[in-house]
């Protein structure tokens, strides 16, 4: 390896300084310009988040195997409203992104970020209210999404109040990051903080764009944004933030942590570069490869896919400089559990972001998207990548901070084959799942008609896969619940050390590095704000380029006539339908595929979404497509199905929802309800909203009186009725044969 090639600033003292006039002394005892200075290290806070992220780790998979459990047998959410499926698989996503991978993140800078500067945190006041307030912020998530508040947005389901304070401990940990990293002792900035800035900017935008929301109430709130361009801002920040909270930080973990346990500096400075701007640069265009074959314009869906393609050489460069680095130290690897983890945890990055762009290409993405072969593929990445890191850090971290060895290596490894296990068991099932989905839902006979045109053919054909896919879940938190009692005994046998005495010499400003100053990358290192600055001009070019031309560009969301807004009525329904989750197992995007069209009807335009706030075109196909439910069914047959699933369709792991049937429909928020509609641009007529309550009643009055003619007695008053509305109006605005 060339020297030229490491990244100095990862042994002690790599940097030779020498001040701006005058010649170096090696002998002189203070070159960096001044006395030694003595500090500590807060410790303390790094352990607080290792314990949230060990409790939220442990919560969030439970959550995980709950409702993974469901899907084999809908009667384990115990007749439950609260613990459906649709309302705690959010819960799980985000107890497992921004919980347990959330306080991994800040534990692993608040270590890394102090030693790489040389510094304390800026201001233990900061660190305290971050870590305080981001626990508060997920327990309020745990209160509200199961009571059905939610906003339906992936990855982003929580209200409006919860936004705002997400703004704020991300301002305070964006302060005590950048407070610290201005009073350092460390001239150059290592690659590791390159990433800690990328992710900071990046998150910071991604959350602001995609929370414009009108609130209505404490509970609720609109997007501004409706139908295709809501779509396009969603999946521009679900990608962004698999990129930029799920990867960014880790990866800047990895350069820290990664050559720390190997003893070995990283393999290539030259590589980490290029791999930081062009990551950064690329990932933010990729996001419309969630939306293929949808109404979203083709330009954008076309510039998804290149982009995705290109994501290939970041994203490996970045494993390759991992694995690289621990050439010559794989007796090591052999020996030590945290490597281990570290090995596996790097070569999940390289096949999940191998398998990314892959998915991107529209040949495969017909058959791959809305099945499980999607969740396999996200689970090696949170399970391999983020998971296995996390398991990696905390085991070569804790021992440090309490001065104590590891309580059993032995434990260790018998965590990392087991969780090694759970993921063979979770994720391969879940691929054949997807293959045979696909492959299944796209089957013609001889004669020229759907095979299988029964969309619980296809499910009950992977229950079984559900089963293994489970029993994957069960060994990867038996690994989890074994790891932390190792750690707890490793705490029990050291101490804390909540202030580590560290010393290190004063940089004054008049000295300078030579032989690095001339090179405009080494320049940068030293100028935090402007290498911020760059990073958030970076990221937004991207951006700016694909969601400009969609939001000002009236052609590109054609109107149709004969799409009307929602009635009062089902403008309830639908939000009924989004508090109980049901986009979690239902679409409503049919692609342009003759398999699709012949299944579920007339494909879907753009122009018959925009009215729709948010759109619920949906990720996952649990349950058939509903876009042109309206009039399929007659309402007894949508009030069984929702009341018993079963009686309707035998096999169906779809929850009872008996609910509905006995709540009595809150109509107190409908004039707010219109109000909002209209403000955003949904052309009701002025003053309607003090009419909208008696159409409301009437159109309840109607259904409730054809249920009765069905032998099915419910008063209208009753939410069951305004959610049998909003599915008897899906795809109804558009007459197709």
């Amino acid at each position: 390896m060339k020297n030229n090639e490491q990244d100095p600033l990862l042994t002690e003292a790599a940097l030779t300084l020498k001040p701006a006039t005058g010649l170096f002394n090696p002998h002189d005892p203070t070159p960096f310009g001044g006395l030694i200075e003595k500090f500590f290290y807060d410790n303390k806070i790094v352990r607080n988040f290792a314990i949230a992220t060990i409790v939220w780790g442990i919560i969030g998979m439970t959550v995980g195997l709950l409702i993974a459990m469901q899907l084999i047998s809908p009667s384990l959410n115990m007749g439950n409203q609260y613990t459906t499926f649709g309302r705690i698989r959010p819960l799980h996503t985000n107890a497992v992104v921004f919980a347990f991978v959330g306080n991994a993140i800040f534990m692993g800078v608040y270590y890394s970020l102090q030693r790489l500067l040389k510094a304390r945190m800026f201001n233990d006041t900061l660190s305290k209210i971050h870590f305080w307030g981001w626990q508060l912020i997920i327990v309020s998530a745990v209160i509200t999404l199961p009571l059905g508040f939610t906003t339906s947005h992936e990855y982003a389901e929580l209200e409006w109040p919860i936004d705002i304070a997400i703004t704020i401990i991300w301002v305070v940990f964006g302060v005590n990051m950048f407070g610290t990293i201005l009073k350092r002792r460390e001239k150059h900035m290592y690659v590791a903080i390159w990433f800690y800035i990328a992710t900071f900017v990046t998150i910071a935008v991604l959350h602001i764009v995609n929370s414009f929301e009108l609130p209505i109430s404490i509970f609720k709130s609109y997007y501004v944004f409706a139908g295709v361009q809501d779509a396009l801002v969603q999946w521009w920040y679900g990608h962004n933030a698999v990129a930029f909270f799920l990867t960014t930080p880790y990866l800047g973990m990895m350069y820290y942590f990664l050559p720390k346990m190997a003893n070995r500096p990283i393999y290539s400075y030259k590589l980490s570069i290029l791999h930081f701007w062009s990551l950064i640069f690329i990932y933010i265009w990729a996001g419309p490869h969630h939306l293929l074959y949808t109404s979203l314009p083709g330009w954008a869906q076309s510039l998804g896919v290149a982009f995705s393609i290109m994501l290939i050489a970041p994203s490996w460069g970045g494993m390759i400089n991992g694995l690289l680095t621990l050439r010559g130290a794989w007796d090591k690897v052999r020996t030590d559990p945290t490597l281990k983890f570290m090995v596996v945890g790097l070569t999940a990055y390289g096949m999940a972001t191998f398998e990314g762009p892959m998915l991107a290409l529209k040949q495969i993405n017909a058959v791959a998207h809305y099945t499980d072969w999607i969740v396999a593929h996200v689970h090696v990445g949170a399970l391999g990548w983020n998971g296995f890191l996390t398991f990696g850090i905390l085991y070569w971290l804790i021992p440090r901070i309490y001065k104590t060895p590891l309580y059993s290596k032995k434990l260790a490894a018998f965590h990392f084959w087991i969780g090694t296990l759970g993921i063979i068991f979770y994720a391969v099932p879940l691929y054949f799942a997807g293959f045979t989905q696909g492959l299944m839902w796209k089957e013609f006979t001889a004669e020229g008609v759907l095979k299988y045109p029964n969309f619980l053919e296809t499910l009950l054909q992977i229950i079984p896969m559900y089963m293994l896919r489970a029993l994957g879940g069960v060994f990867y938190l038996i690994g989890v619940i074994v790891m932390t009692y190792n750690i707890i005994k490793t705490a029990r046998a050291g101490r804390l050390v909540a202030n580590e005495p560290a010393e290190a010499f004063a940089l004054a400003p008049n000295y300078i590095a030579i032989g690095t100053d001339r090179k405009w990358h080494r320049i940068l290192e030293r100028k935090p704000m402007v290498f911020m600055v760059l990073s958030l001009v970076v990221i937004l070019i991207g951006g700016m380029i694909e969601m400009m031309p969609t939001f000002t560009i009236k052609s590109n969301i054609p109107t149709i006539s004969s799409v009307k807004p929602y009635t009062p009525l089902e403008l309830q329904g639908r939000d009924i339908y989004i508090r109980e989750g049901c986009v979690n197992c239902h679409s409503q995007m049919i692609r342009p595929f003759r398999s699709e069209t012949e299944r579920y009807g007339e494909y879907s335009k753009a122009g018959e979404f925009v009215y729709d706030h948010p759109h619920l075109w949906g990720s996952k196909r649990t349950g058939p497509d509903l876009q042109r439910e309206g009039g399929k069914y007659s309402n007894s047959w949508h009030y069984n199905h929702l009341f018993d699933p079963q009686t309707m369709s035998p096999g169906s792991i779809m929850p009872p929802y008996e609910w509905l049937s006995t709540q009595t429909l809150d109509t107190t928020t409908t004039i707010a309800k219109i109000n909002a509609m209209r403000t955003l641009g949904v052309p009701y007529p002025e003053e309607y909203e003090h009419q909208a309550n008696a159409d409301l009643d009437k159109q309840a009055k109607d259904i409730a009186l054809d249920l009765r003619k069905n032998n099915v007695t419910v008063k209208s008053t009753k939410e069951i009725i305004a959610i049998i509305a909003y599915l008897q109006r899906l795809g109804t605005d558009i007459k197709a044969k």
